[in-house]
């Protein structure tokens, strides 16, 4: 193979990241080695190619050896892939033995609209908060908006353990080590290695590598989806620092920045990952990707950039937020949406669910209501006191991200915190899910 590959020992340019010059037959996103580090073609004019260097250019001199390897950044799929974890580039890094499969190009074209499916598959996360009132459909793309201080990672991995999915595929940027080896411990005392793949990328990699993680994910989802008809769900974690990796990379190559520094291309950049969610029609095998993303918030702040383009592109977002009265994180019902439970909640899920979900919302409602009435010195009524009582309980036993139940299971629980504090008549509940569900009393 070295035989055959063309050898440059003429750079033109190098900056911190990237370095260019004069090299024919190249092709866009091909991989190469410059003084032995790994480089990939990021831009192309003429015969002018600017190289993006992982590691950094440090150390490169102008007439360093530049070996273009002919392919772009690629995956071996195969059912191999299950229980392992792996670097951004497709490696092992568990001590596993290499992937035998097929090369896959990574970074391909998302699904034709044409060829999709109306999503209509209930991916119940067994997180409860989720489950009831912002119940996730099978292809849909959502993120969790979270500030870093909150257990986001905790989250992932409960999701990861409980979600009804055939396989889950994590990819992890910019982790620290201890993120890491939670997930790895987390994953293998609960035995469920087999259904979990893992791309990893630690705050000890080069934070440019960060950039092919969603892609890695992305390819052995398809590989699971569209080869085996299964129902993939990819969870990112932090695609923060993913975009910081991309306003790295353009600065580095002078390229004007956007808002918040970010670059100009930054909202194409992300949907490209996020389309990938797709649910595939019954007569092609009815696989589905759906995608759980993090954003991580700086400072609480909702228009950065980076969160702002991503509402635009996902159907909805998941609140995470410290709730002071029971101490517990909880997913909060108020700033959380999924665009698409409607497509499920009743029809995939119990015909109550619908009707107790709003209830339950409006009550917790009316306790933020007697809240600040409190704070502001007035008097309370009867009624005031029984619904932040409700709201303390449904915060403890629904929306903490601790509560692990079924979807039958979290409608009996509520039913019995509204019975705890209210009579039938206060929910406003259609009075025949009132006769069927109410529970009786002992």
């Amino acid at each position: 193979m070295k035989a055959f590959q063309k050898i440059y020992t003429k750079i033109g340019q190098i900056t911190k990241a990237t370095c260019t010059l004069r090299a024919t037959g190249v092709g866009a996103d091909e991989l190469a080695q410059v003084n032995g580090k790994l480089a990939q073609v990021v831009k192309i004019a003429g015969d002018e190619v600017t190289l993006q260097v992982f590691e950094g250019t440090q150390g490169i001199p102008t007439n360093a050896e530049v070996v273009f390897l002919g392919k772009a950044p690629s995956l071996k799929v195969s059912d191999q892939l299950a229980g392992r974890f792996f670097n951004a580039y497709g490696d092992p890094i568990d001590g596993g033995p290499e992937v035998e499969g097929k090369e896959v190009e990574i970074g391909g074209p998302s699904v034709n609209p044409v060829r999709r499916k109306q999503p209509s598959e209930l991916i119940a996360t067994g997180i409860s908060g989720i489950d009831l009132n912002n119940t996730l459909v099978s292809g849909q793309k959502i993120p969790f908006f979270a500030d870093p201080d909150q257990p986001f990672n905790q989250v992932m991995a409960n999701v990861a353990l409980r979600a009804k999915a055939d396989k889950i595929i994590l990819g992890g940027m910019g982790m620290t080590n201890d993120d890491y080896l939670y997930f790895k411990n987390v994953f293998s005392n609960a035995g469920a290695l087999d259904r979990i793949i893992s791309f990893m990328n630690t705050t000890e990699d080069p934070a440019v590598e960060r950039l092919l993680i969603p892609d890695m994910a992305l390819t052995a989802a398809e590989y699971f989806a569209v080869e085996k008809h299964e129902t993939v769900l990819v969870l990112l974690t932090d695609m923060t620092l993913y975009a910081d990796s991309l306003s790295i990379v353009s600065n580095r190559m002078d390229q004007i920045p956007s808002k918040d520094s970010m670059p100009g291309s930054l909202y194409s950049d992300l949907a490209k990952i996020y389309e990938k969610a797709v649910q595939f029609p019954e007569s092609v095998g009815g696989g589905s990707i759906t995608i759980i993303a993090v954003t991580t918030l700086s400072g609480g702040d909702i228009t950065h950039a980076v969160p702002d383009n991503t509402g635009y592109i996902t159907e909805g977002q998941l609140y995470l937020r410290r709730d002071s009265d029971i101490g517990k994180v909880i997913v909060d019902p108020f700033r959380s949406l999924s665009r698409l439970k409607q497509l499920v909640s009743g029809k995939k899920t119990r015909k109550d669910h619908p009707q107790i979900m709003n209830a339950a919302v409006r009550l917790y409602s009316d306790a933020a209501n007697a809240k600040t009435k409190l704070e502001n010195g007035f008097d309370l009524t009867d009624y005031d006191q029984r619904a932040l009582a409700f709201a303390k309980d449904y915060a403890d036993k629904i929306l903490a991200i601790d509560v692990d139940l079924n979807t039958t299971e979290m409608l009996d629980v509520t039913w019995g915190l509204l019975a705890k504090h209210f009579k039938a008549e206060e929910v406003n509940i259609k009075q025949a899910l009132v006769d069927e569900f109410w529970p009786k009393e002992k």
